[in-house]
């Protein structure tokens, strides 16, 4: 029997359904036949005579956000009633209209939808606690919440997951991240790994599912971090506004005590001279848009070793030739420059490309992308 078009109290009825879903309250279900009165209707019958109006509306309905015992119960409801009269339908919209027009705020009901409401707007440390307190995990999508996850945390967690579990892992994520992770794995577990892709069409969407909360799961108990940079980036920010002979000092006694460490700082750095590896030659007008010609020309002149005159070449040959060489000049007439008075323009260079990537404006590549084309 098709369904009866749905009056104006229907219609609005679509645009109020969080409300609606969530007023499946429980009563005794309906006998199976035709219904033609609206009092002999429980409130969970009801809700689910608004949800069949709403699919065939063709309304996309969230109902996967309610818990799985109403989603269950709801199924039911939908398998054992038949059909009712349109007089008891338009009474049973109206109904639940009326109720939701004397609804003036509705809240998440429970401390984890609370929390989730909050996200962001108090602590992170607070945050924490009451989900402890609560035995509230902040799991919610578990893929997405993974998908999220930087390259570096996600080699770690497909470095000590099983080779199943990470091929599954590769196969849920964006296949862009997923050949990132792949390409920092080494290559045997790699390789393992692509093979093991091979294999996952027998696995069960239950089975992703699992996998993805017991990821999530582990996520959760991490405890929270001061600092979100590794101390390798920490390290090489502060050093990136240092001397170069300081620099160089630290690192070679950093290297005496730790050269794993040391090599990281290394590549975290970002000085003038590392400027051609780590900046694109298409952002180079950006950052000769914000440097005065006059601190430019200073580093240009201060530039003495081979690689800060590499720098230098790569900057002009990614701006205007009329520019590169009126910047080229006015080096030339400044002569030579003391240490203290070129390293300080030098570091006003960089504090601009900061301010810009701090922006968004432009992006650093990571210095094992140097030979990677733009």
């Amino acid at each position: 029997m098709p369904a009866a078009p749905p009056t104006d109290g229907a219609a609005r009825t679509m645009t109020r359904l969080p409300a609606l879903t969530a007023a499946a309250a429980a009563a005794s279900l309906p006998a199976p036949g035709v219904v033609r009165d609206a009092s002999l209707l429980s409130r969970k019958a009801k809700a689910a005579i608004i949800v069949q109006v709403m699919l065939n509306e063709g309304a996309d309905i969230p109902l996967s956000s309610l818990p799985d015992e109403h989603q269950t119960e709801l199924t039911v409801l939908l398998g054992k009633m038949r059909y009712i009269d349109r007089v008891t339908l338009n009474a049973v919209i109206e109904e639940f209209v009326e109720e939701l027009d004397g609804v003036g705020l509705s809240f998440p009901g429970h401390i984890g939808g609370a929390l989730d409401a909050l996200e962001g707007k108090i602590s992170a440390q607070t945050a924490i606690r009451l989900r402890k307190e609560a035995g509230v995990r902040q799991i919610g999508d578990p893929w997405k919440r993974i998908n999220a996850l930087d390259v570096a945390k996600l080699v770690h967690l497909v470095s000590n997951e099983s080779i199943q579990v990470a091929a599954v892992m590769m196969s849920k994520i964006d296949v862009a991240r997923a050949a990132e992770v792949l390409a920092k794995l080494p290559g045997d577990r790699a390789r393992q790994i692509s093979y093991a892709v091979s294999m996952t069409t027998g696995v069960t969407p239950d089975a992703v599912d699992r996998i993805g909360l017991s990821i999530a799961t582990q996520l959760d108990a991490e405890p929270p971090r001061a600092f979100k940079a590794m101390p390798d980036e920490r390290l090489g920010e502060i050093l990136n506004f240092s001397t170069s002979a300081a620099r160089e000092t630290l690192l070679g006694a950093l290297e005496q005590d730790d050269a794993q460490f040391a090599e990281r700082v290394r590549k975290a750095i970002f000085t003038f001279a590392t400027i051609p590896n780590r900046i694109k030659p298409a952002d180079v007008p950006k950052i000769t848009r914000d440097v005065p010609a006059d601190v430019l020309s200073t580093a240009f002149a201060a530039a003495e070793s081979d690689e800060d005159r590499a720098a230098v070449d790569f900057i002009k040959a990614n701006i205007s030739k009329r520019m590169g060489a009126t910047l080229q000049e006015d080096a030339d007439a400044l002569g030579k420059v003391g240490t203290k008075t070129g390293e300080r323009a030098m570091t006003d260079v960089i504090a601009v490309i900061r301010q810009l990537i701090d922006s968004g404006e432009i992006t650093l590549r990571r210095p094992d992308e140097e030979d990677a084309e733009d």
